[in-house]
This record gives C-alpha cells, structure tokens and sequence, in this order.
C-alpha cells in the first residue's frame, strides 16, 4: 500500500465512496441542503473515527485493544447514524408541529456531543468549550446576567431543534459551505497533488526565481504562493513545500530560524492567493452573498501585495549576507513544462468555468475532471491507483475541516439567535469611540488571542460575525458624511430627513457637525435605508467586502504569531531551529497581515476604478519595500539609524492615503536614499 492509502482497505474504500458521493451531489445532485449537510457530517464523522483507528493500529506495534477500538468506532457509527437519523425523521416532526419524541432527544444529543468530541480530536479543545459555554449561555445561565448580555432563555427542547434540525445550527449555512464549496476545493487540490503539481510548482519556481539574489528562499516563496492556492491549509502547504525549501535555503547559508521563518510566512500567504483561499472566500461569499469570483478577483493584488513584502526580507537579508546559491544540474524550463505543465491547466479551465458563470462547486467538478484528462499525455498520467489515491486523500484532507465548521456552526447559531454579535459590534464602537483605526486593532489583537487556540478559519467565522457589522458601519460613516455635505440632497433622502427630524433645515447642505448628529440619532433599520438612497451599490459593496475582507487577514496572523503558531511550529522542526525564535521571526517576515488591511479600510483598493487599484498597489509596494529596509537596516546597502527613521516615515506616507503631492515626494525621496545606499555600499 501507498503513503497515501491508509492500512485497512475499508478505510480506504470510505474515503472513496465518499468523495464520490459529493461529487455527485455537488454537480448531478439535487438533495435538500440539511439532508446534505447531515449526510456530510456522518459520513466524514465516521471516516474520522475510522482513521484515527487505523492510525493507531499501524503506528503501535501492538494492536489496539478491543474495546478502544470499539468505543472509537461507535462514535463514528454515532455520528452517521445522527445524520441519517435527520433525514428519515424531519418529515415525520414536521407533521407533528415539531413537538419531540423521545428519539428526536436522543439524536439531536447524540449528534451535538458527537460532533463536539470529533472536533475536539481534530482540532483541540477550544471550539467544544466555546460551543458548550454558548449553549448553556442560552439554556442556564444567560438570564442570570443583568447586563447588554442578558438573555431570557431557552427552554431545551427548543434549543435542540434549533442546534439539529434547524437550517441555521450545526447543519446550516457553515456546514452547507463545508459539504459543497470547501469539500469541492479540497477535493480538486487532492487531485492536483496526485497528478504531480506539487513536484512540478517546486521545479518551476526553483526554475524561474532560483539563480535570483536570495535564490532558494525565494523558492519557497514562489512555490508557497501557488501551492497554497491548491492546498487551502497553511500546515500543509508548510509540510509539504517546506521539507524541499528549508534545506535549500540553510544550504544557502540562510540560518535555520529565518529559512522556517521564511516558509512559514510564505504558507500562510497562500491562505489569501486565489482562487481556494483556504475556506475564507467561500464563507465570505455565503456571507456577503458576493459572488466568489468577485472575491478572488479583488483578492489577487492584495496577496500579491504580500508576498512581495516577503520577497524584500529575502532580498535584504541574502544581499546582507552575501548569500549565493548553485542550483545546480536542472532540466531546462521546457523540459519541466513538458513533464507538469498539464497540472496548470485545470487551473485555467476552473477560471474558465466560473467567467463563463457556473457555480463554483459545478466548476470544481468540471476541473477535477480536466486533471484526469490532462494528465494521460503526460509522464504522470493518473490510472486508478492515483484516482483512487486522489479520492481517499480528499475525503481524508476534508475531516478536520468538516468536523471543525459544523461545530462552529453550533456557535455561530447562539450568536444569531440571541443577538449577541450586535451587541458587540456596538461595545466594539463603544471602546474605539468611532474609530475605524482602534477598531482594526481591537480585532487583530481579538484574532490574535482568538487564533491561540483556533485554526485560522475558525477564528474568522467567530471574529467576522461578532466584529464585521461594527467594521463595515464605521467604513461607510464618510461616505454618509460626505454625501449629507454634498451641494443637493435627493428629493427622496430630504423626505426621510424631514420625516426623522422635522426640525431640520434641508434647504441648504448640511454641515459636517449636522450630518454627524443625524447619522447618530438614526435608528438602524432607517440608516440603512438612507445607505441605499445616498450611496452607489459599489460603494456599499465594497466596504461589505473591506470588513470581511479585514478580519479574514487579521484571522491568518496566529499562524505566524507566539505563543501558539502551529504553522511556525512544523517549519521550525523541518528546520531543527527554536520554535519561539521562529515565531518572534516569521512574525516580523509577515508584518504585510497588518499593513495591507489598512489599505482596504482607508483606501478603495478592492472596489475602485482598476486604475486606481493599481496606483494605491504600486504606492504600497513602495511602501513595503520602505518599511522592510527600516526594519532589516537595509535597502539597496547597509542604512544608519537615522535613514532606517527616514525610511520607515517614506513607507507610512507612500501606503497611507495621502495628497498625491505627498506620495510623489515621498516616491522621489525614497528614490534618492536608495540610490545614495546602492552607491555608497557599490
């Protein structure tokens, strides 16, 4: 048996009929969305299971007892019989006015703690506490509380039906992205990484960036970008590029902390490069209901815009170091095109697919079934061995996920059925006094402590809908500021003016002090109205997409970020370098998590004219490039203290939004320190 196959070929044949059955669903289908979803987390629940047996049993050399094996199983047989069970009895509670059973109590307890434990083995203990805290909040102790948090309660039989059978718990809109959109995805990375895209990204990027300053490290930059885009996982991107990258990189003469440092930065920017984006721009276009290709198609020069700013700490440092790097006896570029090449085409035929307007689990399908195609021509054509590889490896990829979103979606129902995420977008408001920079850091520093515990998805969901409604008012407040202001309010926006505040003057445009008030004295329900009357639809889009836009990159900083940081942890022991170090490392190498949100808050780099997009793009770059020498101490040459201060203020003038007076003396002063460090070092 293969590296991919596990021992029992039971195992593996569930892996396959399960990836077989959501492809199925997702592109010929047409089952209920909860009967999906159900089915979704039995059968990956049981897989789960399964494979934790089987891998207990082949890395003992003793086997596993009876009965451990037995209580294992049985969870896994519990969790399918709990999405079975939904299915055969809906119909059934529905006609009784969704008065429970016994049976109803049975399952719906059965699939809740199931679930939590299955998380809990996948993916640590802070989701099934935060789920269970949330459920008892509603259940017990929510109406103790006296404060903006209290809340009545639940009785429990309510709470079970909204948790199970309810199209809004755990088998609702997370759980429906889960079993359609990330199981697609993941699906069709399983199949480009059997069909040998990983080896064929490593070859290419060694080919074309190798024999550049900083040669290796930028490999591993250049591979990281593309197979993140594949993997959807920072950990495994890490793993699986890292274990090529990091030696090549301390074989430069890079030292072992910065080569894992590298990596792990480098992977965690694949996470933000379309089109897979991790889980993020599914979720973000359930959320938002924006299409997904709009979302990767904004998202493409922000990721870019990152690893750019890796890219100038590799250069720095290698050119600090007088680094070189033989990358010795290669195939030639056409040679390594003719043997992998066919692994960039489904790529092309997935963007094809959704331009032409399928949906994206339709074209995920399609380009899953291109790999198959485009692979026979070449050296790696796939038989069914390698499809049969590639359909376990999905199934198998997708558990911790899987088990993972449908727990969060236990939490994310509290959160919307009490309305706690209004409240705290409210004392979010409250804390930052209505300031949309404070509030960034308030989120990145609730990510952070967030992401300690939570892999980075996770973290999102938690964060996007606790936080986002509080972004998103506070992004579109100047909007609203400067329309009131304007020479001529519509006819329309002076009637509801008139209709809140009779008093109000409407003839002559308001002053700012004026439109300031009457936004404050505006009840939701009609500030939105006025949001629709006022401002164009890609202005309200925009900032929609900015605050999810925000939090899912400030989501990715525990990746690279001390104390927990499980992708910083797998480099550094490729590496054999100290964890922590690592971290403090990486953590600096990724500052663009922090710099590039500010951008989407302050600035319309992912709704305006292209051409705008592309101008706060270049001036960004540059200030990047600025920051990077001030925190290296070097640009083109070795920088004094004082210019590393000139520089660090040129990188906040260029990437904060600025008079374009300010940002071309900026351009022509950074221009000039760096031409005045290239020759004095030359």
């Amino acid at each position: 048996m293969n590296d991919v196959a596990p021992k029992s070929p039971l195992v593996y044949g569930l892996g396959i009929a399960i990836s077989i059955a959501h492809l199925y669903a997702n592109t010929l289908g047409a089952f209920s969305e909860l009967w999906t979803s159900a089915l979704h987390f039995g059968a990956l629940g049981l897989l789960a299971a399964a494979l934790v047996s089987d891998r207990r049993d082949d890395q003992s050399n003793e086997s596993a007892s009876p009965l451990w094996l037995f209580a294992n199983l049985s969870l896994g047989v519990a969790a399918l019989a709990s999405g079975v069970y939904l299915v055969l009895a809906e119909e059934s509670l529905y006609a009784r006015g969704q008065a429970y059973i016994w049976s109803d109590w049975v399952f719906s307890l059965c699939a809740i703690l199931t679930a939590l434990e299955l998380c809990r083995r996948t993916s640590g203990w802070v989701i099934p506490i935060l789920a269970l805290t949330a459920i008892s909040y509603v259940g017990v102790w929510g109406q103790f509380l006296d404060n903006v948090f209290h809340f009545p309660g639940l009785n429990w039989e309510t709470i079970l039906y909204r948790s199970y059978f309810s199209s809004e718990g755990m088998f609702g809109p997370i759980a429906q992205i889960s079993s359609t959109y990330v199981f697609m995805f993941v699906l069709l990375g399983a199949f480009l990484v059997r069909s040998g895209a990983g080896e064929f990204i490593i070859k290419l990027a060694l080919l074309l960036v190798g024999r550049f300053t900083g040669g290796p490290a930028l490999v591993a930059v250049f591979s990281s970008s593309l197979m993140g885009s594949i993997s959807g996982s920072a950990v495994a991107n890490t793993v699986s590029t890292g274990v090529i990258t990091i030696p090549m990189m301390k074989k430069a003469g890079f030292s072992p902390r910065f080569a894992a440092a590298v990596e792990a930065a480098a992977s965690t920017g694949g996470q933000l490069m379309p089109p897979v984006m991790g889980a993020g721009a599914f979720i973000m276009a359930n959320y938002t209901q924006i299409s997904y290709l709009h979302i990767i198609s904004v998202a493409a020069l922000p990721a870019l815009l990152y690893f750019f700013s890796i890219v100038f700490y590799v250069r720095a440092e290698a050119r600090r170091l007088s680094l070189s790097y033989d990358t010795g006896d290669l195939p030639s570029l056409k040679d390594t095109v003719r043997q992998g090449g066919h692994s960039v085409l489904p790529i092309v035929v997935l963007i094809a697919c959704l331009v032409a307007g399928f949906t994206p689990t339709y074209s995920a399908g399609i380009a899953i079934v291109s790999v198959v195609v485009f692979s026979w021509p070449s050296p790696t054509k796939m038989g069914w061995r390698e499809l049969g590889d590639a359909l376990f490896l999905g199934a198998r990829n997708m558990t911790t996920m899987a088990m993972l979103l449908i727990a969060v979606g236990l939490v994310v129902n509290v959160i919307n059925t009490t309305g706690i995420g209004n409240t705290f977008s409210l004392m979010i408001n409250d804390w930052a006094n209505n300031s949309l920079l404070l509030t960034i850091v308030l989120v990145a520093l609730a990510s952070l402590i967030l992401g300690m515990g939570l892999p980075v998805t996770a973290a999102y969901v938690v964060l996007v809908t606790l936080t986002a409604p509080a972004l998103y008012q506070l992004l579109i407040h100047e909007h609203l500021i400067a329309a009131l202001t304007q020479q001529t309010l519509p006819d329309m926006v002076k009637a509801t003016l008139m209709l809140l505040q009779p008093g109000l003057d409407t003839s002559q445009p308001l002053s700012v002090s004026q439109a300031s008030l009457v936004l404050s004295e505006l009840p939701s329900d009609m500030r939105a109205l006025l949001e629709e009357q006022m401002l164009d639809a890609a202005v309200l889009t925009g900032a929609l997409l900015s605050a999810h836009m925000i939090v899912f990159w400030l989501s990715q900083d525990s990746n690279v970020t001390p104390p927990v940081c499980l992708t910083v942890f797998a480099a550094a022991a490729i590496a054999q370098a100290r964890p922590m170090q690592t971290g403090f490392t990486a953590w600096k190498i990724a500052k663009g998590l922090y710099v590039i949100p500010l951008l989407f808050a302050f600035t319309p780099f992912l709704y305006g004219e292209i051409t705008t997009q592309l101008y706060v793009f270049f001036m960004a770059l540059l200030g990047l490039y600025a920051l990077v020498g001030a925190l290296q101490g070097y640009l083109e040459g070795f920088i004094t203290p004082w210019q590393r201060g000139a520089a660090a203020l040129l990188g906040v003038a260029l990437i904060w939004p600025t008079a374009l007076e300010v940002s071309l003396v900026a351009f022509v002063s950074l221009a000039a320190l760096t031409f005045f460090t290239r020759e004095r070092n030359t």
